[in-house]
Order: C-alpha cells, then structure tokens, then sequence
C-alpha cells in the first residue's frame, strides 16, 4: 500500500525535525510527505529542504500565514498539500501533525491492519506525551477514537466521506461520517505516537468559548449541546462553565454562522451522539 502523508506546519522548526526523521526511518518505503509550510517566519522552512533535497519523498508547499483558528486552519492547510498531489496514486491517505514522533513500524503496521481488513476506513494508534521524563498515554480521549494528529484514511472513505471539513470539530466528525457509512474506526493500542506538543498550545480561544463553538460547529441540537456542556462543567465542578459554553453556543447560533456540515450530516451527527447519551444513561 501507498501512502500519501500530508502534515501542515507553522513556526515548528523546533519539532518538525523529530516528525520527518522518524518518518524517513519508517520500516515501509512506499510513502510520499508533503509538508505544507503555513507562513511560518522561525526556521521551519530550513528543516523542511533539508529533507526535501535528499529524499524525493519529501515535497513542500509554502502557503501565506493565516489566521490560528481551532480546526479550520490545519484543515485548510491540509486541503492544500492535497491538491498538488493525484490521489489515485496512493491507497492511503494520512492527515499527520507536525510535532508527532512515529515507531519505525508504524506505517507496515498501519498499511497490514488495513490489507487484512477490508471495512477499516480510519486507522491510527494511541497518543502519549512526556510527564516528569516518562512518557504516558495523553488520556484526552477515549481508546477508541484516532485523534486528530495521525489520521490514517482508505482512500476510498476519505472520498466516500467527501474529505475533511475546515471546522472546528473536524476531527470527530470525520469518524462519525465514516462509521455512518459502514467503516469501521480502530485504534491500534500497540502503536504508541509521541507527542511533543501539548494539544491546543497556540490556542488563544478560552476553553468555554471553545467548548460551545465546538458543538455548534459539530451541528449538535441544543439539547445535546447542553447535555455535552453539564459533562464538561461537572468535570470541574463548575456551573459557570456550564452557562458559558451554552453563551458561546448560543452566541454562533444566533449569528448563523455558517457550518460545514450539509443538513443530511447533521442528523446523522446528532443522531449518533443521541445514540451514544440513550447507551450510556438508559442502557439502551
């Protein structure tokens, strides 16, 4: 199996390194990088070329510097490294950050869990990142969710799913689209990605805000919206939290802004997550 990796990157000449030298060392040959170098202004694009001039693997794009904003931005990025590329060259299609450090066996692991089965549409392993010199599993999310950082798509679900969305929420909505579609999500538990970078570093956003434009952007009904936002305000005893986030949902819908999610989706999304709430407290 092929690979096409595409890994949007701003201002990480300090973390980038480790990514493409563990990717160089990866056991599988059959591979093609294209960073797509997001208007970074430290030294990324130096680490970049000296890849790309000694291993024709490796291309770039360089892209004017754009706003930081959860989600879109990273997809957009990614859009683009797409787009120089013909995807009917590659078998797999992997979405990976820019400051993840891979096992030389990741990728023969990732390409021989999708040759033995046919119904896995996305692929990927379990994030750890470094606590008091250890590294330990990150814990942000369940073990059966691939996380945003090494997205590993059949092709032919990443075109059934019409590819990623620039939207906050991206990340979730790929594997609910996917699994709507009768593919199968699996995370490989043996299969241990370091992440060097704390998720949401560069955020500027507050976590409340973040919270309820995230639901909105994910398409969720109010009741599930506030649902979601009680779990995320007891998780820190908070019931502030809990009215700023319905603010904040609130807020994006009484702007209308736009998603990017057709209405088709959207049921299916709430549909799930109602599923998952009926499951959970009704056992049904």
């Amino acid at each position: 199996m092929k690979f096409l990796i595409i890994i949007p990157a701003h201002n990480e000449e300090n973390n980038l390194p480790f990514t493409l030298e563990s990717l160089q060392q990866q056991s599988l040959r059959d591979f093609k990088v294209v960073v797509v170098n997001d208007g970074s202004t430290d030294g990324t694009s130096e680490v970049i070329r000296k890849y790309t001039d000694q291993d024709s693997r490796f291309e770039t794009i360089n892209l004017q510097k754009s706003a930081h904003q959860p989600g879109s931005k990273v997809v957009a990025a990614f859009k683009k490294g797409l787009e120089t590329q013909n995807i009917n060259d590659f078998d797999i299609i992997c979405k990976f950050d820019s400051d993840i450090i891979l096992e030389e066996n990741y990728l023969q692991t990732v390409a021989d869990v999708f040759a033995k089965n046919s119904d896995y549409g996305l692929v990927g392993g379990l994030l750890y990142v470094e606590k008091n010199g250890d590294w330990v599993y990150e814990g942000n999310s369940n073990k059966h969710h691939v996380r945003g950082p090494m997205k590993a798509y059949r092709k032919e679900s990443f075109l059934q799913m019409g590819g990623l969305r620039e939207t906050l929420g991206w990340d979730n909505i790929d594997a609910i689209l996917l699994q709507n579609s009768g593919w199968k999500e699996v995370v490989i538990p043996e299969l241990h990605v370091k992440l060097i970078k704390v998720k949401g570093a560069d955020y500027t956003i507050k976590p409340a805000d973040y919270y309820g434009r995230y639901f909105y952007f994910l398409g969720l009904n109010r009741f599930l919206t506030y649902v979601a936002a009680a779990k995320e305000a007891m998780k820190i005893k908070s019931p502030a939290f809990l009215f700023q986030i319905i603010s904040s949902y609130e807020k994006c819908k009484s702007q209308n802004l736009e998603l990017k999610i057709s209405k088709d989706e959207q049921k299916v999304i709430n549909q799930q997550r109602w599923d998952m709430f009926k499951k959970k407290w009704f056992k049904i």
